[in-house]
Order: structure tokens, then sequence, then C-alpha cells
């Protein structure tokens, strides 16, 4: 029941990490830390198609990442969960970590 209970966790897991681990998403999610926004906003913003960028909206506000509201002839998104913006700024972490340890290494040869 544990390891079934376990599965199930990392599955849920590798599915949100799945809908972040892409380029335009990130723009998407860094572009809407301000707060909610026009898909009209934001594919400019992001420099990307219409169709494109609704797309990527789509598949991330049925994961949960993002939420949307209709307002007029506007859909709105933005971030449901924020907590998505300290998952990029652990990532970011680990990267400067690597760049670090790399430049270390660099001026010991």
């Amino acid at each position: 029941m544990v390891e079934e209970d376990m599965s199930e966790l990392t599955v849920a897991r590798a599915e949100i990490l799945k809908a972040i681990a892409q380029p335009t998403r990130m723009k998407i999610i860094e572009f809407l830390r301000e707060g909610e926004r026009c898909v009209c906003e934001i594919f400019p913003a992001i420099d990307e198609e219409q169709s494109n960028t609704s797309r990527h909206l789509n598949m991330m506000q049925s994961c949960g990442i993002l939420a949307r509201r209709k307002e007029g002839i506007k859909i709105m998104y933005w971030l449901k969960h924020p907590e998505v913006l300290e998952i990029l700024e652990l990532v970011s972490a680990i990267l400067r970590k690597e760049i670090s340890g790399k430049n270390d290494l660099l001026k010991a040869v």
C-alpha cells in the first residue's frame, strides 16, 4: 500500500515538473510572476505565437499550475500556486553552484 502511494506521488510530481520543464512555459511562469494577465498580453511578451502560447497555457492550467477566468472576450491567467516560482529559484541556485564549481575547476587548470 505504501509503495503504491509513493508511486502515485512520484507520478504526480513528475507531471508537475514535466509541465514546468519547457522553455516557453518557463517564460510564461516568469511573466505571470507580476500577477494576472490576459493571453493578449502574454504571447507578445514572451515572443511566441498566440496559438502556441494558448496551447501551453491550457496545458499548465489542466495540470493545476495556472488558473484562468473569462473577462468579456479576454481570458485571464495567473499562477494558481506561486510556489512554482520557488521551484524555478531552486533550479537557478543549482545552476549557479554548478557554474561556480566549473569556474573553480577552470581556475585550477
